[in-house]
């Protein structure tokens, strides 16, 4: 809500003009202009101009996140609202990182004036709303940009924003954050879990907007510590995930089962079948006894005297908890034995990052395949790399999915293929693709008539309405 894209996408995931009001692709892929919206400002008075996008642009290259601007090899003003980039190679996924939340257009002078201050003490873009406060893990206040006319044609509202005043409060316990909703606290929340959409059924107060999911829960494998540096342990391990049972007693038959790591409504998630990973408690036992690891009377195995138990890590937000602990029973079931260990939701990528890792519970939220890239590059180790994987083969077919496509469809068909000789790895089990639930006080909020976004965004929030 304090930042807008150059461009915005639809909950069809099609893209549309943001701060671009159009834009252009040489036909080699080689190159791309955009042009910029006039008469916008940002927050701290500044306009936006192409030399601004270009400065902005510049700050990714030496970030955790200059995948987003890698294929670009210079970025220039060759108007004064007229951005061209030159490119490394040809790069027909290049629209969507733009339109992320990743690349919210920041303003690059105070970015530069603040230095490490700048997202902690104050952030400057051209959104809805700017900073009023923010409390580190607490709350962020946040109030109305009366500037604001420039709302993207996905928005019912161009602006102001028609809400003068937002606080986000960060609540971790779902337990907490439901019984906030429930009793006026909150107007909002953002992520209704499944299990408690029966009970705001029964407020009268209280509706549940539903959307469709970017999200896959999953099991990542760390492929270089024992016993899972055996690919037949690691196929065991994922063989052993019930993920039917789980969508079914854990989350209520909402949402849907994972069989691979792509959202399915990607293309690249429509994979040869063979490479989907599905429960199959005998094949998990079978390649367990070809490992050598032997089923004993306390129902742990075991091999050359040493007990078949791993460290199974999660997060400490209560649905991580809950799924995490079903996850423990079923590798129990074929013999596998975990200890859970649990982490502050704030930390955990921390620990990640030292790679001590062999099983975790954990989900991400990602609408594109380059996600396969992000979670599995072998430049990635530890975070975001948990699964620890770097392969040669691998790293072959990312270049060509990152880097190696001239077109849209080569992009896809070299995705496919990528996320193909993952999935056969067994770097990971897929588990669960839940649904967005959104809960809010219809008493208190009035929705848009139609969300025109992948999820709840500063476009949503400008068309939504405070009721007196």
């Amino acid at each position: 809500m304090i930042y807008d894209n150059l461009v915005v996408q639809d909950a069809d995931q099609s893209f549309h003009p943001g701060l671009a009001t159009s834009w252009t692709e040489a036909p080699d892929g080689m190159s791309w202009t955009f042009e910029i919206k006039p008469g916008v400002t940002f927050h701290n008075g500044e306009p936006l101009t192409a030399a601004a996008v270009v400065a902005w642009l510049g700050f990714f290259a030496p970030t955790e996140n200059a995948f987003t601007t890698q294929s670009i090899a210079k970025a220039e003003a060759t108007g004064e609202m007229t951005v061209t980039l030159t490119m490394k190679n040809p790069d027909p996924n290049l629209l969507l990182n733009p339109a992320s939340s990743t690349m919210g257009v920041i303003e690059p002078k105070a970015c530069v004036e603040m230095g490490e201050d700048y997202g902690v003490t104050a952030a400057v873009g051209t959104g809805p709303y700017k900073t009023e406060s923010f409390a580190i893990g607490s709350e962020t206040v946040l109030v109305r940009n009366d500037a604001y006319t420039w709302g993207s044609d996905l928005a019912d509202n161009k602006g102001p924003a028609k809400i003068a005043k937002i606080t986000l409060r960060e609540i971790a316990e779902d337990s907490t954050a439901f019984l906030e909703l429930k009793t006026g606290g909150v107007d909002m929340l953002l992520g209704v879990p499944t299990d408690f959409l029966g009970e705001l059924a029964k407020e009268p107060d209280i509706a549940v907007l539903t959307l469709p999911g970017l999200e896959v829960m999953y099991m990542p494998i760390n492929v270089t510590k024992a016993p899972f540096d055996d690919i037949k342990v690691r196929q065991a391990a994922a063989l052993a995930i019930n993920q039917k049972e789980i969508l079914d007693n854990v989350y209520g038959g909402v949402g849907a089962v994972a069989n691979q790591f792509l959202i399915s409504a990607l293309t690249e998630s429509q994979v040869d079948p063979k490479f989907l990973i599905s429960h199959d408690p005998a094949k998990s036992a079978a390649l367990l006894d070809e490992a050598g690891w032997k089923m004993g009377a306390d129902g742990l195995r075991a091999k050359d005297g040493v007990a078949l138990k791993v460290a199974l890590w999660t997060q400490s937000d209560s649905s991580f908890r809950r799924l995490t602990e079903v996850i423990q029973a079923q590798l129990k079931a074929v013999g596998i034995g975990s200890d859970i260990t649990t982490f502050d939701s704030s930390m955990i990528r921390d620990h990640y990052k030292t790679g001590e890792q062999q099983l975790a519970v954990r989900s991400y939220w990602w609408a594109n395949a380059d996600i396969v890239d992000w979670f599995f590059g072998g430049d990635r180790l530890g975070y975001p790399n948990v699964s620890m994987l770097n392969d040669p083969v691998a790293e072959t077919l990312r270049t060509a999915a990152m880097t190696g496509s001239k077109n849209s469809e080569e992009r896809i068909a070299n995705f496919k293929a990528y996320h193909e000789y993952i999935l056969s790895q067994f770097a990971m089990a897929p588990i669960y693709q839940p649904v967005q639930n959104i809960g809010y006080n219809k008493d208190r909020l009035k929705m848009p008539a139609t969300i025109r976004a992948p999820r709840i965004n500063g476009q949503t929030i400008l068309s939504m309405e405070a009721i007196q």
